[in-house]
């Protein structure tokens, strides 16, 4: 298994573009998504092929103001919540899932700040374009000494750390070697590490099928002292945020299925006019096969969208407010978001499958949309267990995938 030599890159200078930037609103970032995404359409191919985003890619993700969306206006951020994020990253994926799913990472930044002191997340974090990847996951291990943790593990999915700042690791906390009771009397104590890029062996993994383009690197550290102020616990958020709950960085996924699945409908949309039944002859505009494929589809990704988009303006309100949402409540988050990956996969399929063999033939996009719908429909927040665990949970069982209930409630 190789290291992935990643040239060092020179921070981006404060050019006019990026002083824009800053005083963009949400209506301007979404706008500048919408214009990104032909541009990510032409680099689509090259992406892939070079699996990890050109510099000059990630420089036009910067300039629409993705990586910023959640800075909260008291850091002089455009604070968009939870349904103008998903809306943005929806529109980058229209373009490109791997740019749009690095986007969707990358954002986490300020989020990972409400749950660090002030004035730590304040030194940390003094770019507010920051690029944060890296894994929640505990696939690590962190031994308490004074002042912090001695951190060593080898994390998955690193998507975007050929292009970030800062990595992000979740490890379990032992002392003495033995496993450190978490807060509110959770068995395991999970923390997240942040540290430089720098820190980490970045390994040459991302070999995929699809988002080949994220750049989802293994990466490890061996020994890496981490001072206590720089982890963070989701059950120990600090109060006064602009983003509460555990699930804020997870609230925005479902925008690069969606993206992706209406970019697929899009393009065979535009295809039926130029197509006919050879058999038959008839016109695809007149072909009962296609009126119900593509109607279905319509009618699939509509329903999917709407839970997605409707359960996230529930959640808000009740959020802001200052209540917590009920179980049920918690679930239409979560199943909607499992659905809509789910969803959207089955809609490129039957349209992959109602193109036959044109959709395998470059430069047909389709094969790619669905190869990077499998891809993404393989990550932990889609899997089976997390269903399961809602259903536990509303049911006062037991879930399979604790952790994931950690972060959805």
């Amino acid at each position: 298994m190789s290291l992935l030599h990643i040239p060092n890159v020179p921070d981006v200078p404060k050019s006019e573009s990026r002083t824009v930037v800053d005083r963009l609103t949400a209506e301007q970032i979404l706008a500048r998504a919408k214009q990104a995404a032909p541009r990510l359409r032409e680099r689509a191919e090259e992406i892939e092929r070079e699996r990890r985003l050109p510099s000059d890619v990630v420089e036009m993700l910067r300039t629409t103001g993705v990586f910023r969306m959640a800075l909260p206006r008291s850091r002089g951020g455009p604070e968009l919540d939870a349904v103008q994020q998903t809306e943005v990253i929806e529109a980058l994926a229209h373009g490109d899932a791997s740019a749009a799913w690095c986007a969707m990472i990358g954002m986490d930044t300020p989020i990972y700040a409400e749950y660090l002191d002030e004035d730590v997340a304040r030194g940390l974090f003094t770019d507010p374009d920051a690029i944060t990847a890296g894994a929640i996951m505990p696939m690590g291990r962190a031994e308490r000494v004074p002042g912090g943790f001695r951190v060593g593990g080898h994390w998955h999915f690193g998507s975007g750390i050929t292009h970030s700042t800062w990595v992000v690791g979740g490890v379990l906390v032992t002392r003495d070697g033995e496993p450190e009771p978490g807060p509110r009397g959770a068995p395991e104590h999970w923390r997240i590490v942040v540290a430089p890029v720098t820190a980490f062996e970045i390994m040459d993994t991302w070999h995929s099928t699809g988002l080949a383009g994220s750049g989802s690197h293994d990466y490890r550290v061996e020994n890496l002292f981490v001072p206590e102020e720089h982890t963070f616990s989701f059950a120990e958020r600090r109060p006064g945020g602009v983003t509460p709950g555990p699930d804020a960085v997870l609230r925005n996924m479902p925008g690069v299925p969606l993206g992706v699945a209406r970019a697929a409908l899009d393009h065979v949309r535009e295809l039926v006019p130029t197509r006919w039944d050879r058999p038959t002859g008839t016109p695809w505009s007149e072909s009962y096969r296609v009126h119900m494929t593509v109607a279905e589809a319509e009618m699939d990704l509509s329903a999917a969208r709407y839970a997605v988009y409707g359960s996230l303006r529930d959640q808000g309100r009740i959020l802001r407010c200052g209540g917590t949402p009920t179980p049920d409540q918690q679930a239409a988050t979560v199943l909607a978001r499992v659905g809509a990956f789910r969803t959207a996969r089955s809609v490129v399929a039957r349209l992959f499958d109602l193109m036959a063999t044109a959709a395998v033939y470059r430069p047909s996009p389709l094969d790619r949309w669905l190869r990077d719908l499998n891809t993404m429909c393989q990550h932990v927040i889609a899997q089976d267990q997390v269903i399961q665990s809602v259903g536990a949970q509303l049911l006062g069982g037991t879930p399979h995938n604790p952790y994931s209930v950690g972060v959805v409630g």
